[in-house]
């Protein structure tokens, strides 16, 4: 991938991240933009959209339903060419990091094995 397009990633994510932060009520949930990820031509994008706190269903149904009006805010700020059409996605990977750091939590809490004096001869 180009130095250009991951520039354009990067800046996507964080201006769509504020407009899902100040525009939306979340009520309860954490909404976090993970990653962007546009075309070479820069036509459509996937935006990764993590949710801790609730369903993530409602959330990414409300985004692709709203995906217009957060395209032309994202297009006020900055200038591209064209802006590309996004489309919203879930990434789960904020659950499995809470998951596993609960089962490690978990695992940290069992009973351990006394260390015996090792004897040497």
């Amino acid at each position: 991938m180009s130095k250009r397009l991951d520039r354009v990633n990067e800046l996507l994510r964080r201006e769509i991240s504020a407009v899902v932060q100040k525009d939306y009520e979340w009520h309860g949930k954490l909404v976090t933009v993970n990653d962007v990820e546009v075309t070479q031509d820069l036509k459509e994008g996937k935006v990764w959209i993590g949710v801790l706190g609730g369903s993530h269903e409602p959330v990414i149904e409300k985004l692709n339903n709203d995906h217009g009006a957060i395209q032309s805010k994202i297009m006020k700020r900055i200038v591209l060419k064209s802006t590309p059409v996004l489309r919203f996605r879930f990434d789960g990977s904020a659950e499995r990091g809470v998951d596993i750091v609960n089962l490690l939590q978990e695992v940290d809490k069992l009973p351990k094995a006394k260390d015996e004096p090792t004897e040497e001869a």
